[in-house]
């Protein structure tokens, strides 16, 4: 019951609005974290996206997680497919990051800037070069709110960084890319 002249509280579950989606945005990207590329093949093409959402489930049997706008290509892409590619990404590779993270990027030609080779168990793309790239196989999909939580298990992987690169990860934080090294 609000009591004459207070100001209504905000929900956020009831009426989100855009200056809560914005703050929220703002500072929910002040949460640092790795940079990668997930890629998949369906029907003979290719489909690729920078993220930045993405974690290690479990090591006993080694599975993995992403989020994905639900409303993507991407998420389309590997929902179908069932199998898909997650290469962990350098700091060098962030020409590949901005390409792939571009708002209409076609499918024509998506791949064709970007070094990959096609991986053994999805024959999905694994950037050249990856810190560490895990090929898996779809286990559950979840939606949540706007995204799709995809979880897979690791088929195969391994790592291409070469040794200049290995302390040398892509960093998201706070809307930008960085590097750790100076």
């Amino acid at each position: 019951m609000e009591l004459p002249g207070e100001l209504p509280s905000l929900s956020l579950e009831r009426d989100p609005v855009q200056a809560a989606v914005d703050s929220y945005r703002q500072l929910s990207a002040d949460a640092a974290s790795g940079v990668g590329v997930v890629s998949t093949i369906l029907h003979g093409r290719d489909y690729a996206a920078t993220v930045s959402a993405f974690l290690s489930v479990s090591y006993d049997p080694p599975t993995m997680m992403v989020s994905l706008y639900a409303e993507s290509r991407i998420a389309e892409a590997v929902s179908e497919a069932g199998v898909w590619t997650l290469s962990l990404l350098a700091s060098r590779h962030r020409g590949v990051a901005n390409w792939l993270a571009s708002p209409g990027t076609g499918l024509e030609g998506l791949l064709s800037p970007v070094p990959y080779r096609r991986g053994h168990a999805t024959g999905a793309a694994v950037v050249d070069g990856a810190l560490g790239y895990f090929e898996l196989k779809t286990s559950a999909i979840h939606p949540a709110a706007t995204h799709l939580l995809i979880v897979g298990d690791v088929l195969a992987m391994g790592t291409e960084a070469v040794p200049a690169d290995a302390m040398d990860p892509l960093i998201h934080f706070g809307s930008a890319y960085h590097r750790l090294k100076a």
